[in-house]
């Protein structure tokens, strides 16, 4: 009986050592203790709360433990050949893995002769200058884009890209208005997380706690797809209701 076990004892270590990686090269540190202390018990819980909602959303884990190997991909094909289709699939392989200086110095070049003006461009310019902490180029390339689409953002996610970054260049009057529009029209529970974090900052806890409890509340009532899309926004959001307390 325990040489069974011994032949299988490798199978927590394993669990162990892929929920670290992938803590570690996701931002997740706050897991490392439970990790660490509790590997089993930790990883497992891990697996349900943190990795099965990204794989049930269609997100390859691939990215977190061989990061090189799409970047590294799309570096032949511009070697081959440096077409402008080439050029901004390595821009976003490199923004996936968070080099944003090398994928914007990239979809800069892009934007020259028939694609000066390209919308898809301008889009990936607005959001990797976004997540560079570079915002008020970001809304500057936003509102470039919104002058070739008819002045919409057609997903959710850039609107409120779009919100987020009047609030961190201090437009906080503008950034109030739009985050109380995009969470009526769009009922967005990412909006109503990040509309509890403007409270928080600014020292408006009772409305920061507001904000995260109605995220708490309002996930159990949508359809079980859409839950495990926005669980993120209800355990972040937990988060921040302790840290409050």
């Amino acid at each position: 009986m325990f040489g069974y076990w011994n032949d299988f004892y490798f199978i927590p270590v394993i669990l162990q050592v892929i929920a670290i990686i992938h803590a570690l090269k996701t931002g997740r540190r706050e897991w490392l203790y439970l990790l660490i202390f509790l590997p089993l018990v930790g990883a497992v819980i891990y697996f349900f709360m943190e990795l099965l909602p990204e794989l049930t959303q269609g997100r390859s884990l691939k990215k977190y433990f061989f990061p090189k190997q799409q970047i590294n991909e799309w570096e032949r094909k511009v070697q081959i050949s440096d077409s402008i289709t080439n050029k901004f699939g390595l821009s976003k392989a490199y923004a996936e893995q968070k080099q944003y200086d090398k994928a914007i110095t990239l979809s800069l070049s892009c934007l020259k002769g028939a694609y000066s003006d390209d919308p898809a461009i301008l889009l990936q310019l607005a959001r990797q200058y976004f997540y560079n902490n570079q915002y008020k180029e970001s809304l500057t390339y936003f509102d470039q884009f919104n002058v070739k689409n008819g002045n919409k953002l057609v997903m959710p996610e850039d609107e409120l890209l779009y919100i987020r970054a009047q609030e961190n260049i201090g437009a906080l009057a503008i950034a109030d208005k739009g985050y109380r529009q995009i969470i009526r029209t769009q009922h967005s529970l990412e909006a109503m997380y990040h509309y509890g974090l403007f409270f928080k900052k600014q020292q408006q806890k009772a409305e920061a706690r507001e904000q995260f409890l109605r995220v708490r509340s309002e996930i159990k009532l949508l359809p079980k797809y859409l839950r495990k899309r926005n669980a993120i926004w209800a355990r972040k959001s937990f988060r921040e209701l302790i840290a409050l307390k």
